[in-house]
């Protein structure tokens, strides 16, 4: 019986946090949109607009879910699940300071997952028998594929300095110095390509809604269309969260306690800056995003890479990867 409550409670401790964190995290987005382009935001449902997630959340999980005539429907149905249950499963192996499940191989399952991810709108696009949805399903796994190629070379890179996979370890090599300073052109890289990644401006060009309505998810309403909006923002706490452990880690000695609130506070400052990038920037058109990453990005971090795989030592004291 203890390990059965075991098994429920660590998950839903893990779970419920994140949902919290997402559900107000639409409320800050619409919050600074609103402030820097001088109107006041969500204001009127509790004290300052503060329950408006809460709002929106009960009204789309109440409303009658719509399904199109000719939409494939176990496909149009499993897919927002799919894509939630992927955005979950993703913090698994993130150490918050301890990780839910000890992975030796955490960066290459995270590698794995997110690659998944694309067949989830493949699959929405698709099933939705509608030809916006599956222009936008299209566009959007071209888009994330392509950026998979950048975010893969660089993980490699950080790999060949530091000498492990495991997100712990890297923790560790960060003692003295972040990551970020002797790698500069890739952090940024890194940062520009998890906007592309997770479809956020200027990158949005799936929910091009001058040309696509709004993308892959056009033909999803209520329970499933509120599904996919949890997994979306998911997955920019999650990324901006890995960009953090890679990048900026907090000390490894620090009390737990303040290491989840150090790196918490990185991770929320790096949101704040996706949301303050889709405020200022107007959408790219789709060659000149295709342009950015294959003519500018790949050759930089392919030359990168081969420079750190030939320095003799590894931050970590390590003989390099072969």
């Amino acid at each position: 019986m203890h390990n059965l409550l075991y098994f429920i409670i660590n998950p839903l401790m893990y779970i419920i946090p994140i949902l919290i964190a997402v559900a107000f995290l639409t409320l800050l987005e619409r919050k600074i949109l609103g402030y820097m382009q001088l109107r006041k935001g969500p204001n009127v449902v509790g004290p300052y607009g503060m329950l408006q997630p809460i709002a929106d959340g009960v009204k789309l999980f109440i409303k009658e879910p719509v399904r199109p005539t000719f939409a494939s429907p176990t496909l149009f149905i499993l897919t927002p699940t799919l894509a939630l249950f992927l955005a979950l499963l993703l913090w698994t192996p993130i150490p918050m300071p301890f990780p839910m499940t000890d992975m030796n191989f955490g960066l290459l399952f995270i590698l794995a997952l997110s690659s998944m991810m694309v067949y989830t709108i493949l699959w929405s696009g698709w099933a939705s028998n509608s030809k916006y949805a599956l222009m936008g399903a299209l566009r959007a796994i071209a888009q994330t594929i392509s950026y998979e190629v950048t975010l893969g070379l660089i993980l490699l890179s950080v790999i060949m300095l530091t000498g492990t996979f495991t997100l712990y370890n890297l923790i560790l090599t960060q003692e003295h110095i972040w990551l970020a300073l002797p790698t500069w052109p890739l952090t940024m890289m890194w940062f520009i390509s998890t906007l592309a990644e997770t479809n956020r401006a200027p990158f949005d060009l799936t929910e091009g809604e001058s040309e696509l309505v709004s993308g892959f998810n056009v033909e999803y309403a209520a329970g499933p269309f509120a599904l996919f909006f949890l997994a979306e923002y998911m997955n920019i706490m999650f990324m901006n969260t890995l960009s953090c452990i890679l990048f900026f880690s907090p000390p490894p000695t620090q009390q737990p306690e303040l290491f989840s609130i150090n790196l918490f506070t990185k991770m929320i400052l790096l949101t704040m800056f996706f949301l303050w990038i889709r405020a200022s920037y107007p959408r790219f058109r789709y060659d000149q995003l295709m342009h950015l990453l294959w003519k500018q990005f790949l050759p930089m971090t392919l030359a990168l890479y081969i420079w750190y795989l030939s320095l003799p030592t590894t931050l970590a004291g390590l003989p390099p990867l072969t």
